[in-house]
């Protein structure tokens, strides 16, 4: 049992505990929570985040110091609660290739509830964080595509990257941490059978319950109940159970190599990440031809098959379908040449202009394509115009990958982009508290993020 991937994986967590973290990743790091808090302000006033506050009010009572998006301070459960199901609801935090996940909010949220209380060094903070990146995206590649189809690995993958998260934070001595990532695996669901009912407002609850469930895990190991020690390769385990199909190495291969939180996308549109590359196709065309909507015959989107089992809608009868919506999406870009939070949250979408131009396009999937999925994103979007001219882009890798990652500049500007209600002093502050990531120097200080990192209260 000792020699198990799952137990070398947490032998893996605690050699991460021990040794330095090199600048390159204390560098990503603060990339990630800047990312982070770019999300969670982005929807912070949201209409959505009215109710996802109040069922972590109602799930979890009683007062506490955790900052909370919009709002003011909860216990440390309601506001991990709140804020993960926030911090998703414009579908802008960070994703993954390989593992088909959003590891930022079931990583970043539950650590920063917990650091609330003023007890977790800068150090403890990273660290926590930083396991929860490794477990949900080792976990993510390991189950594969064939159980992203059916399941939002966010919920599944993502509660055991929660517990691994605040396992870490909580100081969780190796065979504590280890069932308290069986104990998260046992409560792993998700299913995407909610998109093909319509019900993608409730999405965000995927990971708001990865975050309750992983933190959940985290307290009854401490308080010395076991867990499932195979959990992901057991006879009756995550992989066999929830569909895997993945490569099972991914759990504790390459653990010599750079921490995975260096391989996560930072997400440059914001919709789902499948309709990236799609997008980003678009751009290059509008950016290298200066075309204009009324040279525009038709659109000819050729995308991977996988894309269209998550982000299926045809066109939204609601701004919650929007953002799985690859005409609406493809559309907004080519009549405005951008995308941004505006067009996801109050969209006319009966707008004669933008019918128009959807009509014009045409959405295909390729069997050709998706044979490179997951390690590749491939769309090839044609533009044909009036004048009987082809324009045509292929794009495999999204914007933000890590192969095309952004500066820090560029991540500054993309939150406010993104977070326009954002003030001058709350953005230099959030910065500011970010970069502190980077200075080994302040390692050892307390690390409670000020309430006023998260925004006013909405009235």
């Amino acid at each position: 049992m000792n020699d198990s991937p799952e137990a070398r994986l947490v032998a893996h967590l605690s050699r991460l505990r021990r040794q330095a973290i090199v600048p390159s990743t204390r560098e990503r790091l603060a990339q990630a929570l800047l990312d982070w808090f770019t999300a969670g302000w982005s929807a912070g006033h949201a209409a959505a985040a009215d109710r996802y506050r109040r069922v972590a009010e109602d799930c979890h009572p009683g007062h506490g110091a955790a900052p909370v998006f919009g709002h003011a301070a909860m216990n440390a459960n309601g506001a991990a609660f709140a804020n993960a199901a926030i911090a998703h609801i414009r579908e802008i935090d960070d994703a993954h290739r390989a593992a088909m996940l959003h590891p930022g909010v079931v990583s970043i949220t539950p650590v920063l509830a917990l650091a609330a209380g003023g007890a977790l060094t800068r150090r403890q903070v990273a660290d926590g964080i930083i396991a929860g990146y490794e477990v949900c995206l080792r976990v993510g590649e390991a189950l594969g595509a064939g159980h992203a189809a059916g399941f939002h690995a966010t919920a599944t993958a993502g509660a055991t990257g929660a517990a691994a998260a605040a396992g870490v934070a909580l100081g969780l001595p190796s065979a504590q941490l280890h069932h308290a990532l069986g104990i998260g695996a046992t409560q792993a669901a998700g299913l995407w059978q909610l998109v093909d009912d319509g019900a993608h407002e409730s999405k965000s609850l995927h990971p708001a319950f990865a975050v309750r469930n992983g933190m959940a895990a985290a307290y009854v190991a401490r308080a010395g109940l076991p867990g499932a020690r195979r959990y992901v390769t057991g006879a009756r385990g995550l992989y066999r159970l929830l569909g895997g199909d993945g490569p099972l190495d991914a759990l504790d291969g390459g653990l010599d190599a750079p921490e995975r939180l260096n391989t996560a996308t930072i997400k440059a549109w914001p919709c789902c990440a499948q309709l990236f590359t799609p997008l980003d196709a678009i751009r290059d065309l509008l950016d290298a031809h200066g075309t204009v909507p009324d040279e525009i015959e038709s659109v000819d989107v050729e995308i991977f098959t996988h894309a269209l089992k998550i982000a299926g809608v045809d066109w939204p009868a609601k701004p919650a379908e929007t953002c799985f919506s690859l005409r609406y999406v493809a559309a907004r870009l080519l009549l405005s040449g951008k995308l941004g939070i505006e067009d996801m949250e109050a969209p006319d979408l009966q707008a004669d202009e933008l019918l128009a131009m959807a009509r014009r396009i045409t959405v295909r999937t390729s069997e050709e394509f998706q044979r490179e999925f997951p390690r590749l994103r491939p769309s090839r979007v044609t533009l044909t115009l009036k004048s009987g001219r082809k324009l045509e882009a292929l794009r495999k890798l999204r914007r933000g990958d890590p192969e095309d990652p952004y500066t820090w500049t560029a991540l500054q500007a993309r939150m406010r982009a993104f977070a326009p209600m954002m003030d001058d002093a709350s953005a230099a502050a959030i910065v500011a508290w970010c970069e502190r990531f980077i200075d080994t120097g302040q390692d050892g200080e307390a690390c409670a993020p000020p309430p006023a990192l998260f925004g006013p209260a909405r009235p």
